[in-house]
C-alpha cells in the first residue's frame, strides 16, 4: 500500500519487518525516548546508514576519477622514483 504524504511530498510504502522480542522492545523504548514513532526511528537509522554509504561511494568515485600525478614529460613515475628519497636529503 502506498501513501502520499502531502507535506513532505514523498511516497511512503508500508513494510513489515520481524524482530526478536527484546530488539523490538528496545527499539520502541528508544523511539519513545526520542519522541518519535518506531517507523520514523527505523527510517532515520536507514537514512543515516545510506547517507554514509553514499558519501563513501562518492568519495571513492572522486578519488578513482583523478588522474595520477605525472612528470613534466608525461610519463608515470617508476616505483624507484616514487620511493627515492635522496632528493629530500641534505
Amino acid at each position: 500500500m502506498l501513501h502520499y504524504f502531502r507535506v513532505m511530498k514523498r511516497e511512503l510504502r508500508n513494510v513489515t519487518i520481524t524482530l526478536e522480542n527484546e530488539l523490538a522492545r528496545r527499539a520502541r523504548i528508544e523511539a519513545a525516548r526520542l519522541d518519535t514513532s518506531l517507523s520514523q526511528f527505523l527510517s532515520n537509522i536507514l537514512k543515516e546508514r545510506f547517507r554514509d554509504d553514499d558519501a563513501y561511494d562518492s568519495a571513492m568515485n572522486e578519488a578513482l576519477a583523478r588522474k595520477p600525478f605525472l612528470k613534466t614529460d608525461g610519463k608515470y613515475f617508476s616505483r624507484e622514483e616514487v620511493h627515492e628519497r635522496s632528493r629530500f636529503r641534505g
